[in-house]
């Protein structure tokens, strides 16, 4: 019995037979499936089990790939290899002196909160350093609000007479006192903002010897707290 042509379904005779992409074709209608040229075994493209010609042949973009159990395995074999793959690379980096940290919502939240705290103690320094940027610390005192002089300490009684000013010898050197500062021992010298100090001389870094021309007391004082006149 003669089989139908793939096209037609008209049977096929052996004489004008096509036997090609599973099916027999005539001679004839052994063509493109869009142009519905002619085609000959040696220059068809078949798709689908359909003839072609190459100007229309289907261009696929994307392969479909079946989830059979074969591609399922592979993929299994894939994720494990992966994860091999990472606890080798992280025993690794332990000896490399760093952690692996993820950057999960945790984490993030954490860091967020860091940076604010961190941000209001730097603005209550801040309001600390303005606060005392207008007194430079001496180097005998530990606490700035300890020597903060108190201006009843230096209010005169009503009827007092100062000491006579000492006059200054010739070529003696002349400073004034820019802070007041109160003597924290018997051998210290204390001031008021605009003394002048006669007689100075260094002592070590940070200290001087002079006379108090108000009071005409000789003694030590914080050499940061005068200046040369």
């Amino acid at each position: 019995m003669n089989p139908p042509c793939g096209r037609c379904k008209k049977p096929v005779y052996p004489t004008e037979k096509i036997n090609c992409l599973d099916k027999y074709w005539h001679k004839g209608c052994f063509s493109c499936e869009v142009c519905k040229m002619a085609l000959s075994m040696t220059n068809y493209k078949g798709f689908e089990k359909k003839p072609y010609c190459s100007m229309h042949y289907p261009k696929t973009s994307f392969t479909i790939v079946t989830d059979t159990p074969e591609n399922l395995r592979l993929k299994q074999q894939s994720m494990l290899n992966s994860q091999a793959l990472y606890k080798e690379d992280f025993e690794k980096s332990k000896g490399k002196g760093f952690s692996v940290v993820v950057d999960t919502p945790e984490m993030q939240r954490v860091k967020k909160t860091q940076d604010q705290i961190s941000n209001i103690k730097y603005h209550e320094e801040f309001e600390k350093s303005k606060i005392r940027s207008d007194a430079p610390p001496p180097e005998n005192r530990q606490d700035y609000e300890e020597q903060t002089p108190n201006p009843e300490r230096f209010r005169q009684p009503a009827g007092q007479v100062h000491p006579a000013a000492v006059a200054p010898p010739s070529g003696a050197k002349r400073y004034q006192a820019m802070y007041s500062y109160t003597a924290a021992e018997a051998d210290e010298v204390s001031l008021l903002e605009g003394d002048v100090i006669l007689d100075v001389e260094p002592i070590d870094e940070g200290w001087v010897f002079g006379c108090n021309q108000r009071t005409g007391q000789r003694g030590m004082l914080p050499a940061n707290y005068v200046r040369p006149v």
